[in-house]
């Protein structure tokens, strides 16, 4: 299976040319996943759905520019809603 999210895809989307943040990057974008993931009960794959792709980005853009400590998934609610499974 091949993520959700690449690390190219995530700089082309940040707009960052150089290599010196890569790890950095990728963790976020790690830990993005895994925040979209554990609201929707879904695992993510490249051939995921386009606005939970986005959520993952639009996570990674908020840690990286803003700093955010913590990886709310409040700003990307309206696009993750709709594949949450329902759990009982």
């Amino acid at each position: 299976m091949t993520a959700p999210v690449s690390l190219a895809e995530a700089k082309l989307f940040l707009r960052v040319e150089h290599e010196a943040e890569d790890g950095l990057i990728q963790t976020l974008i790690d830990a993005a996943r895994a925040r979209v993931e554990g609201e929707v009960g879904l695992s993510l794959t490249s051939t995921s759905p386009a606005p939970l792709r986005l959520a993952v980005m639009m996570l990674v853009m908020r840690a990286y520019e803003r700093g955010d400590s913590e990886m709310s998934a409040a700003p990307v609610e309206g696009w993750i809603a709709p594949y949450r499974v329902v759990r009982l």
